[in-house]
């Protein structure tokens, strides 16, 4: 089974997060859970994102990786939402074995990366209407890895929630996209993680 890194949304460590964890631990990973915030969780995407922007994301990259200097290489990133461009710095900077992108995909570009690494695979996840998708980040993102020489597997699920696996947001949560995402997870780190 797989160590793995879990990266929270802008939101905070929500109760999402704390079932994600407890579900991958289920399944016999051990996991670590990195809070960002030291606590903090915010209720309102606009106020979470404005925490975001006032710490500055070159900073919350850097305490990303510092968060996992302890973890042996091989561990799989994973991150939800803001979370997910945390998990593709630690994927682009530490030898990991596997990225699990949920609700967010950050070109590299963006984060000053020249490629995505071979022998690193990535699942990326989204609702299919989710309203922060921004516009060709996705492909981007399958493009790098594919370069690199590596399996990308998109999945897809009906709904317009952002985080719908997160039973704590109930205008997001959608029950029957949150049961086939942790399908798909499982399945991908057993075939992809160490």
């Amino acid at each position: 089974m797989s160590t793995i890194a879990l990266f929270h949304s802008v939101l905070g460590v929500r109760p999402g997060i704390s079932d994600a964890a407890q579900r991958l631990r289920a399944a016999g990973h051990e996991v670590h859970v990195i809070d960002q915030y030291d606590g903090r969780v915010f209720d309102d995407y606009d106020e979470g994102d404005a925490f975001v922007q006032a710490i500055g994301f070159p900073a919350l990259m850097s305490a990303a990786v510092d968060a996992v200097s302890e973890l042996a290489d091989g561990f799989v990133a994973m991150g939800f939402s803001n979370g997910a461009g945390m998990a593709t710095h630690v994927s682009v900077t530490r030898r990991v074995s596997a990225a699990v992108l949920c609700s967010g995909a950050l070109p590299l570009e963006m984060i000053g990366a020249a490629a995505w690494p071979s022998n690193v695979p990535a699942q990326l996840h989204y609702a299919v209407d989710d309203p922060f998708r921004a516009e060709g980040s996705v492909e981007s993102v399958l493009r790098s890895v594919n370069e690199a020489g590596n399996t990308a597997e998109y999945v897809q699920y009906p709904g317009r929630g952002h985080l719908f696996t997160d039973k704590s947001l109930p205008g997001e949560y959608d029950e029957a996209a949150a049961v086939a995402f942790w399908t798909n997870v499982l399945r991908f780190l057993k075939e992809h993680g160490r």
